[in-house]
C-alpha cells in the first residue's frame, strides 16, 4: 500500500495540529504539568468532548445521516496520530463513540439509531460496556447474568465486573442470557440500559494506581423494555462480536504512536539515570533491551498498517486485531518495568514524593499498565483466538 499522504491529507493534518494547539488544556504537556483527579478529571474531559464535538471532531466516520463527517478512514487515523502526539485527553464518551454507535449503526432499528447516536456523538449521554462477569470474564460465553422475558419487559439479574466509567454512565450495553437452555454462544441477548432503572446499583473497585475506574454492577429485578433490544432475541453473540471487532480494531496507529512517544521519553529517562558510574544508554544491557523494545515497536507499526490497509479495503479488523492487542500490552509493561530498573531504589518512590523522579510518573503508568494484558481480552484469549481461528492448530482439552 502506498504510506504517503496527500497535499490534500496534510493540510488537514495541519488543521487538526492547529485545533490542538489552540485548544489543549492550558500547559498540557509541559514538564511540570500535574493533570487533574477524581472529579477534576472528569469535568476536564467533558470540556474537551465538547469542544471536539464543536469542531466535528467526534463520530468523524460516521455516516452524515447519524450526526457524522462522513470523513474517509484517512483523515480519522491523521487525527487519533496527532492527537496522540500530544497524548491528548480521551474524550468521556470514548466507548459510546467506539463501541456502542458503530454498533447501535450496524444491528439498531431507525428508532433506536435516532434516540441514541446524536446523543452519544455530543456526550450528552455517556455510556459503560456490561459484559464481563466474575466467572465470565476471558469466556464471555460463559456468562449467568439472566433475562427473563416478561411481557414487553426483560427482568434482569446478576452481576457485571470491571465495568469501566459506570459510576458515571447514564447507559450500559448488557449481554443477557435469555436461554439457559440453549448452547452457551446462542441464548444470549444484547441490551441497551438506562442505569438510572431501579434495581441497578454500581460499586466502585479501588485499583492499586490508587483511583477506580472499574466497578462492580449488580441487577436486581431492573425491567428493560423489549424495545431496548439490540438485534434479535437471543442473537445477542454475533452483535456483541461487532462491539469487540471495533474494539480491538480501531486507532491502530494512535497506539502505535503512543507507545513510540513512551518509547521515545524511556531512552531520555534512560540518559538521565547513571549506571555503574555512567550513563544507563551506555550500559549494554540496557542499550540491548532499548533496542528490543524499538524492533517490537516496528512490528507493531506493520500490524497496524496490515488493520489500516483492511479497513481502507471495506473490510472488518480480523486476526490483525488480537496480534496488536498481544504486541502493545505486553510491550508496554516492558517498557514501564524498565523504567522502574533504570531509577533503581527510586522507583519505590510514588506520586507526591519531593524526591520522586519525574513526580512519580512512571511509577504511575508502571502500576497501570498491570492491567493491559487484561483489559480488552486477555493475552491468553488473543493467544487462542490466533492459534484456533487463524492458525488452524487443534483445541487442547
Amino acid at each position: 500500500m502506498d504510506l504517503s499522504f496527500t497535499p490534500e491529507e496534510e493540510r488537514y493534518r495541519q488543521r487538526v495540529r492547529k485545533f490542538m494547539e489552540e485548544n489543549l488544556p492550558e500547559g498540557w504537556g509541559k514538564p511540570g504539568f500535574k493533570q487533574p483527579s477524581g472529579d477534576a478529571a472528569i469535568e476536564l474531559q467533558r470540556e474537551w468532548t465538547r469542544r471536539l464535538h464543536k469542531a466535528g471532531f467526534l463520530g468523524m466516520a460516521w455516516p452524515k445521516e447519524y450526526g457524522g463527517q462522513g470523513a474517509s478512514q484517512i483523515e480519522l487515523a491523521i487525527f487519533n496520530e496527532e492527537a496522540a502526539r500530544v497524548r491528548a485527553p480521551n474524550p468521556i464518551n470514548g466507548v459510546g463513540l467506539i463501541l456502542v454507535g458503530p454498533t447501535i449503526m450496524s444491528h439498531g432499528t431507525e428508532e433506536q439509531k435516532k434516540r441514541f447516536l446524536p446523543k452519544i456523538l455530543s456526550g450528552e449521554e455517556l455510556w459503560c460496556q456490561g459484559f464481563s462477569e466474575p466467572n465470565a470474564g476471558s469466556d464471555l460465553g460463559s456468562l449467568r447474568t439472566r433475562a427473563e422475558l416478561i411481557g414487553d419487559q426483560f427482568v434482569v439479574n446478576g452481576q457485571k465486573v470491571w465495568t469501566t466509567q459506570a459510576h458515571i454512565a447514564d447507559w450500559c450495553i448488557l449481554m443477557v442470557r435469555t436461554d439457559p437452555t440453549a448452547p452457551k454462544h446462542r441464548g444470549i441477548s444484547y441490551l441497551l440500559v438506562d442505569m438510572k432503572t431501579p434495581g441497578v446499583t454500581v460499586k466502585p473497585l479501588r485499583q492499586m494506581t490508587g483511583g477506580h475506574e472499574f466497578n462492580e454492577m449488580f441487577f436486581d429485578n431492573v425491567r428493560v423494555p423489549r424495545t431496548n433490544l439490540l438485534g434479535e432475541l437471543n442473537g445477542g453473540w454475533r452483535v456483541g462480536m461487532t462491539t469487540l471487532m471495533n474494539e480491538r480494531g480501531t486507532s491502530a496507529f494512535a497506539v502505535w504512536l503512543r507507545y513510540r512517544i513512551t518509547f521515545d521519553e524511556l531512552v531520555e529517562l534512560g540518559r538521565k539515570q547513571l549506571r555503574h558510574g555512567r550513563r544507563a544508554t551506555e550500559d549494554p544491557v540496557i542499550r540491548q533491551q532499548l533496542a528490543q523494545a524499538y524492533i517490537d515497536l516496528e512490528g507493531l507499526r506493520y500490524v497496524s498498517y496490515r488493520t489500516f490497509s483492511q479497513i481502507l479495503k471495506g473490510g472488518t479488523p480480523g486476526p490483525e486485531g488480537s496480534i496488536s492487542k498481544i504486541l502493545w500490552s505486553e510491550l508496554n509493561q516492558r517498557m514501564n518495568e524498565l523504567a522502574m530498573a533504570l531509577q533503581g531504589p527510586a522507583s519505590q518512590l510514588v506520586r507526591g514524593s519531593p524526591h520522586a523522579i519525574e513526580e512519580g510518573r512512571w511509577q504511575f503508568t508502571f502500576l497501570r499498565s498491570r492491567a493491559n494484558t487484561i483489559e480488552a481480552g486477555t493475552s491468553e484469549i488473543q493467544r487462542n483466538i490466533i492459534a484456533q481461528r487463524v492458525l488452524g492448530l487443534p483445541r487442547s482439552y
